[in-house]
């Protein structure tokens, strides 16, 4: 039987055909083959969902991923992310996936708490962030995003990334993933959106597109796209935001 790992994770997009942005990522094709991993890690997903954060993550831990064939996603209601792990684990939500692949990856001298650390925030993006970055209809759909106003705890991550580049001690990791896949979403989304209330998110955001990582999972264009617009918030003319609403 396989081994079916889930999390509470609040899901981004309804299905992965709810929307995309009008940037297209330049990721691998869902069903094109790369080199297989040595683990037999393999990845379902396509451009437009959460899946270009999971290969985010693994390309940051060094690890490759074979993308799956759609017609054979094992997620139990059919959505996209889902992971096998040479064919005994089955995966899926996007936060586990995530959290799953840096088990499989993690850094020898990551200490106890600095694991703690990596998988609460990864929790944290899911549960929490998810949810202000994405406002949805009763039935699952997107209409907003909570970053047009104040919010107390985004206001208060802004102020925990005063004096630190990353979340977490001791360097970028895949907390940092998670979060910033989230709140780097939120301008290829929201057309005009303006961030620069938080300067501090607006630099972490900036930061962590600029990894090379980001850009192999989500495409140079995308990359590109983000850096530069997030170089204009904060002060001077602001560039036309090309996105869905």
């Amino acid at each position: 039987m396989k081994l079916l790992i889930s999390s509470l994770a609040v899901a981004l997009i309804a299905s992965c055909n709810a929307f995309s942005p009008v940037v297209q990522p330049c990721v691998k094709s869902a069903t094109a083959s790369t080199t297989s991993l040595s683990m037999g890690l393999t990845l379902y997903g396509s451009q437009g969902s959460r899946s270009p954060l999971v290969n985010w993550g693994a390309y940051e831990l060094g690890l490759d991923l074979t993308m799956g064939d759609l017609g054979k996603n094992p997620h139990p209601f059919k959505q996209i992310p889902s992971l096998t792990d040479d064919d005994d684990v089955v995966v899926f939500e996007s936060g586990a996936i995530l959290q799953y692949v840096y088990s499989k990856g993690v850094p020898d001298d990551d200490s106890a708490s600095r694991r703690a650390s990596i998988t609460s925030w990864i929790s944290w993006a899911n549960a929490s962030l998810d949810p202000i970055c994405f406002l949805e209809t009763p039935d699952g759909k997107v209409y907003d995003t909570g970053l047009k106003k104040e919010n107390k705890r985004i206001d208060t991550l802004d102020s925990m990334l005063a004096d630190k580049e990353y979340l977490v001690d001791g360097g970028f990791s895949l907390a940092d993933v998670a979060v910033a896949s989230y709140l780097l979403y939120v301008p290829q989304f929201f057309k005009g959106i303006d961030l620069s209330r938080w300067p501090n998110i607006v630099a972490y955001m900036k930061r962590c597109a600029s990894r090379p990582a980001y850009g192999e999972a989500f495409g140079a264009n995308v990359q590109g796209y983000l850096v530069d617009t997030l170089g204009t918030m904060g002060g001077g003319e602001k560039k036309k935001i090309f996105g869905m609403f």
